[in-house]
Order: C-alpha cells, then sequence, then structure tokens
C-alpha cells in the first residue's frame, strides 16, 4: 500500500515524490479504500482543533468580470 493507502498498482511516485493515480486500479474496494482513508484524514484534523467552514454555493473565488471584445484590434 502506498502512503495514500491505496492498493498500489495504479498509483506511481513521480520525481518529485508525489503520488498520483493513472486510473488502472479502480475498484469498489480501492474507492472504499479511499473513502475510509479520508475519514481518518478528517477525524484526525477535527481532533487536533481543525474546523470545517461551510460556504455558501454561490460564492466565487473571482468575481465577474465585463466582457472584453477584441474585434478588430489588428493594426491595419
Amino acid at each position: 500500500m502506498s502512503e495514500a493507502g491505496y492498493a498500489d498498482q495504479s498509483t506511481s511516485k513521480n520525481k518529485d515524490g508525489f503520488y498520483y493515480d493513472d486510473g488502472r486500479d479502480r475498484t469498489l474496494s480501492s474507492k472504499d479504500a479511499a473513502r475510509r482513508q479520508l475519514e481518518e484524514d478528517m477525524a484526525k484534523f477535527l481532533g487536533c482543533g481543525g474546523n470545517i467552514e461551510s460556504i455558501e454555493p454561490n460564492v466565487r473565488a473571482d468575481p465577474p468580470r465585463k466582457p472584453e471584445s477584441n474585434y478588430g484590434s489588428r493594426p491595419i
């Protein structure tokens, strides 16, 4: 098993030392293992004093901008 806790045929370590999933082993059991790992990590985070904030669905990180037109902006 890798550091991420998945059955390790489909996870590989890149040159930076991070694991990535190439999708070859996406079975129900691997998804259940990922869910269990997420639940354990959340419990550890909350147990160390972390909190989870709920954000409204309509909140965006970048506000909408006025559309720009560059039609005909090329010099003649």
